[in-house]
């Protein structure tokens, strides 16, 4: 029993990892992936990253393509454009259901999460971070924190256009200074401005996409259905 769930233990650390560098970009875009790479980068069999595999590619986040090998998926709009529907959906009808009196401790964190948004010298991960969880947070504002796991769930793509994004920028100090204009707009119960800013938030990420991939297009999916040709590696035509 104890080894069987080491051996649980070890698959899911296997996926949150290679998820967590698909997302974060550590595997970009169109990357191939070696099994057997993967597998010494980690210290473990190929079994767990092959399972790993598997479950990435039924999130839509690597492709397999028969004799010639796993790629990181690229980026596709579509995908983007349905997972921003579900999260605009979901924050913005959250919005609608702010109490009258908010609560004072989850006010003081997210005054907190603003101000450290604006330290000099952030990181672009830790400023993706702290959106999280100011999101999340805001969620929570309205009583509807446990709806954050579904959008999780569903933005894989989202979140890698996302950070194209904010890498492609360079500096988050626009993205914050959104945050601080739906805060004030939360607290002075404007729930109207808080919408409106919200949805002008959430939708920034469609002229990131525009951008980027009239620049670096091989790093977005297309309706071509291309394939990947193996030569003495694979790449994409």
């Amino acid at each position: 029993m104890a080894r069987s769930n080491r051996q649980r233990t070890s698959r899911r650390a296997v996926y949150e990892t290679l998820r967590r560098k698909v997302l974060t970009l550590e595997l970009p875009p169109g990357a191939a992936l070696s099994e057997n790479e993967l597998a010494a980068s980690l210290g473990v069999s190929r079994t767990p990253v092959r399972e790993s595999l598997i479950l990435l590619s039924h999130e839509g986040l690597v492709q397999v393509f028969p004799q010639v090998g796993s790629f990181v998926s690229r980026v596709d709009p579509a995908k983007v454009a349905d997972a921003q529907f579900l999260r605009e959906a979901v924050e913005l009808a959250s919005l609608d259901d702010l109490p009258a009196e908010l609560d004072p401790e989850l006010v003081e964190s997210l005054r907190g999460n603003l101000a450290e948004q604006q330290r000099p010298g952030l990181a672009l991960e830790e400023f993706f971070e702290l959106d999280e969880a100011f999101h999340q947070a805001i969620l929570r504002l309205s009583g509807h924190g446990s709806a954050w796991a579904t959008v999780v769930s569903a933005k894989g793509h989202l979140d890698r256009a996302r950070r194209l994004g904010l890498y492609d920028t360079a500096s988050p100090a626009g993205f914050a200074t959104q945050h601080v204009e739906i805060f004030d707009a939360v607290l002075a119960g404007d729930v109207s401005l808080a919408r409106t800013a919200m949805r002008t938030h959430l939708r920034a990420v469609f002229d990131d996409v525009e951008r980027i991939r009239a620049r670096s297009p091989e790093l977005f999916a297309t309706d071509s259905g291309t394939v990947p040709v193996r030569r003495n590696i694979a790449v994409w035509e």
